[in-house]
This record gives C-alpha cells, structure tokens and sequence, in this order.
C-alpha cells in the first residue's frame, strides 16, 4: 500500500515541507528504495516481493516524481537538497541508518548518502556521475528524446503499443534489454509518469555539472552494472570501481540500464548480498 509522509527540510529562508509518496513492505533490516529520473519506485515492483522476504523494505519517490510533489520554492533538485530530504524522511519513518540501493539518480543518490555515512550499506545500479562529459551528454540527449516522445505520444496510443511485445520495445528498449518482459500496464504508468514528471528538467539541469569523485570507506558498496546499459555505458563501472576501490563491482549480464525487470532474481541477490 502507498502513503505519504511530509517533513521539514532547511533552507536558507527557513525550514520548508517536502512530501514524498512511498510504499513499505517486508520485515527485518531497512532497505531504502531509490528509482532514476522520470521514473517510479514502480521500476522496483519487479524485486520488491524477493526483497522482502529479508528486510523492510521502503521504496520511495523522489521529489517531482511519481505521486510525489516537486521540492517548494527554495528548494532545488540538487545532491546536497536530496541527501537533506531523504535524511529527514528516514528520520519522520524512523529509520535509523537504512540499507540503501538506487538506480540510475538513485544510484548516486544512494552514493551520496553512503559518503555521508547516513547509510549501512549502499547498492548501486548504474549510477550516473561516473560518466565523461561526452557520455553525460549523450544520456542527457536521450532522457530529453524520450522525456519528448512521453509528453507527445497520446495515451491510447501509449496503451495500444503497449499490448504487444514489439510496441513494448518502441517505448521502453532504452532502458530495458528485455522489454518484452514488462508488463503493459507497467509501460503505460511508467510512460505516463516519464511525461508528468515535474521534476524532470530542474533535476537534469542539476546533474549537468555532478561527478562522484569521492571514496566511500567504512560501508559496504556494490556497484552492478548491466552488460546492455545503452543510457550509462558499462566502462563507468570500472571508473567507479577506480574511485571507490572496496566497493564490489558486479556485472549483470543481459541487463540493461534499469535491470530490475530484465533480471529480477539475480537483482535481489546482489542487494541483500551486498546489505548483509
């Protein structure tokens, strides 16, 4: 079941209320659920059920995303705004030092949060940040390009393409190597959450000048990269393995940029190996 949780975040001009919609499920240790941008915490739907049967398990969406609100006026959508709003929503779910894993955004996000020590443990799947200026480029390019089509492709157009196999692929073949695999009603919700995003451009615009180049000692990490990543390509891996030397790096083979769906199974091994 979904919920939502509002708590105060500082700013400059005084403390404002960010909301955020989340969905809790599972018993044992915190794990904290992070998607990538113009996407839901629906992209976990896949693994959540594996997930927990070994931990409580709190997939979120971010700010602007999904069923959550964009940050209020004096609030931007950059790393230091994110690690004080995801701190104070684990503080109002009292939640100490979760587990974190986080896709795409919200494998950085999970990054930062391990480099404040605000975690116990950090997964990160294709993590922006470890990019090139012209691989930044490149995946921006193609986020604008299917923020576009989202915006522009009528919904029964959405939902017609998205009972076949082939119409799956059209929509999705970005960040899936086997969209096929998707559900259609997962493509439509996705597809539509993609074009309403109002957090979209201001989180982009904040990314344009982010590069993790910080260590991240004393946790666990696990970096896992698909082999079909065709958003982050898959060398970023090894760059971030070069930045954070203990961290585990994992390939996913088959798996594309949001591997969840591709492969669900090996995905949940390689969080709750990498959150003992």
């Amino acid at each position: 079941m979904s919920a939502t949780v509002s708590f105060k975040v500082p700013t400059p001009h005084g403390p404002r209320t960010v909301t955020l919609s989340y969905a809790r499920v599972g018993s044992g240790e915190p794990l904290l659920l992070l998607h990538g941008i113009g996407h839901h915490r629906q992209a976990w739907d896949p693994v959540v059920h594996l997930l927990a049967a070994e931990r409580d398990v709190i997939a979120v969406d971010l700010p602007g995303f999904g069923a959550s609100p964009a940050l209020p006026d004096g609030l931007r959508h950059d790393l230091p705004t994110m690690n004080a709003a995801l701190a104070a929503l684990c503080e109002a779910l009292e939640i100490e030092r979760p587990h974190v894993a986080g896709n795409s955004l919200g494998g950085l996000l999970a990054l930062e949060l391990g480099r404040e020590k605000l975690v116990r443990s950090v997964t990160a799947l294709s993590p922006a940040g470890f990019w090139s200026q012209a691989e930044r480029r490149y995946a921006f390019g193609v986020l604008q390009a299917m923020r576009a089509i989202a915006r522009r492709t009528p919904q029964p157009l959405v939902e017609r393409l998205s009972r076949t196999a082939a119409g799956r692929t059209v929509l999705t073949s970005t960040i899936y190597a086997r969209p096929g695999r998707r559900s259609p009603e997962a493509v439509v919700a996705e597809t539509l959450a993609l074009a309403q995003a109002t957090g979209f451009e201001e989180t982009l615009r904040a990314g344009i000048e982010v590069l993790f180049t910080d260590d991240v000692p004393g946790i666990p990490v696990t970096v896992a990269w698909g082999t079909q990543d065709r958003l982050l390509v898959r060398r970023q891996g090894i760059r971030a393995k070069q930045i954070i030397p203990r961290a585990r790096l994992v390939r996913l083979p088959g798996c594309g940029h949001v591997p969840m769906n591709d492969d669900p199974a090996l995905v949940a091994r390689v969080i709750l190996d990498g959150s003992r």
